[in-house]
């Protein structure tokens, strides 16, 4: 048994917590001895953090990132489960693909790595991917994250059979024929820059196609990465039609504006583009108020040789698990108790898993123990990641994970 000791909960009280094995064993004030004892004094525990969307690049792109070496940077970031998206170098569309990402999480022994299967073959939108083997399999969802599905047929089949299996989709919300070639947001800045644009519009679009398709067919769609004020609005509406849609943003775009890209630095280019303050505080708010869901880091490591390349030419995308939980808490703009339900609960809810995320007897012995006071600078040579590219470093925050449990085991 481990006991953890003289910690806080997220809504303030005391409590110690016993862990019997893989699972939580009591909550509260606990006397008697343990096998071992973790002391969280002056630390906070949480259930283990889960990070629904993240980009690990095995097989076939491990230069990038291996599953070992992304759960070893989920475990330093605090994440105890992350779901893995399916553009890999192999990609990550039949029961082959699942189970292999299975197997490498267990063989790595660190953060618990779920598989999110293609909506498509290939990623290439035509023919929809082996939906109900990779669920059979394991796998959590189905995205083409990182292509928009574009027919709109195609993505009403993807729901019908994801419903029938009880999964979500996680859909990325692009027009593409609204951002074909375009390196950042649609705006004064790119305009002074002579670059192209991305405009909300082509998010926005999307994701009310997506939400009208979830309505139509009953299934539940989660959009991820929101980014603009417009795509606040279409789920806010959504949710009041009771339409079954959920919502993730990411840390860069709670903090960032496309004014960073002056410096034509490609650490602050991703899909979706940094937008502008106005989109800022409207997705802020809607993670405050619920309206977005989760909060989740869209880790996607590319090489350095990738992304020291010319803004134009250089891949989209930037690292996040070991820097979203101090980014999150040096924001000091979120209610602590809705930021760390945005990072447990509501990710569990979405993808269904089961007792992860929740700090109850019975429940899974994944725990968070952060320590809200630690200081410190980001610093991308001491990434566990294999990619360096962060939009965050050599920032001073505060506030990180101290200790991390993952089914009974203590991981750091």
């Amino acid at each position: 048994m481990i006991l953890v000791k003289g910690g806080t909960l997220a809504d303030g009280r005391p409590a110690d917590v016993l862990l019997d094995g893989p699972r939580i064993a009591k909550v509260g004030k606990v006397a008697g001895k343990a096998d071992q004892v973790v002391d969280a004094k002056g630390l906070v525990v949480v259930p283990g953090l889960i990070d629904m969307h993240v980009h690990f690049r095995e097989p076939g792109r491990e230069d990038k990132e291996t599953i070992a070496s992304g759960a070893a940077a989920a475990v330093a970031g605090g994440f105890t489960s992350v779901a893995v998206m399916a553009n890999s170098g192999r990609v990550c569309d039949d029961e082959v693909g699942v189970v292999y990402v299975r197997a490498k999480s267990a063989e790595a022994g660190l953060a618990n790595v779920y598989a999110v299967g293609a909506v498509s073959k290939g990623l290439k939108g035509e023919e929809l991917a082996e939906l109900g083997k990779m669920a059979q399999a394991g796998a959590v969802a189905f995205s083409d994250d990182g292509m928009p599905v574009m027919n709109s047929e195609l993505m009403r089949r993807a729901l019908e059979y994801a419903r029938m299996f009880g999964k979500p989709v996680l859909s990325h919300c692009e027009d593409a024929t609204l951002t074909k070639g375009a390196v950042m947001n649609e705006g004064s800045v790119a305009a002074e820059l002579g670059l192209k644009g991305y405009p909300n519009a082509a998010e926005a679009a999307m994701a009310a196609r997506d939400v009208y398709l979830a309505a139509l067919t009953g299934a539940h769609v989660h959009i991820c990465h929101v980014s603009t004020r417009e795509t606040v609005e279409v789920i806010r509406r959504a949710k009041k039609e009771k339409i079954r849609v959920t919502a993730e943003a990411s840390p860069h775009h709670l903090l960032l504006t496309d004014e960073r890209l002056r410096s034509y630095d490609s650490k602050f280019k991703m899909n979706p583009p940094l937008r502008v303050a106005e989109d800022v505080e409207a997705v802020l708010e809607a993670v405050a108020d619920g309206t977005i869901d989760a909060l989740a880091s869209d880790h996607a490591p590319h090489t350095s040789e990738e992304k020291e390349q010319e803004l134009a030419a250089c891949p989209n995308g930037v690292v996040g698990l070991e820097t979203s939980l101090g980014v999150l808490l040096s924001l000091k703009k979120l209610p602590f108790e809705r930021l760390i339900d945005a990072l447990t609960a509501a990710p569990a809810r979405i993808l269904g898993l089961g007792t992860k995320g929740v700090l109850r007897e019975g429940a899974d012995a994944d725990l968070t123990l952060i320590d809200p006071k630690a200081s410190w600078t980001v610093d991308p040579s001491a990434f566990k990641s294999r990619s360096r590219c962060t939009p965050f470093a050599g920032m001073k925050l505060t506030g990180r994970a101290a200790h991390v449990i993952v089914g009974g085991r203590v991981c750091s």
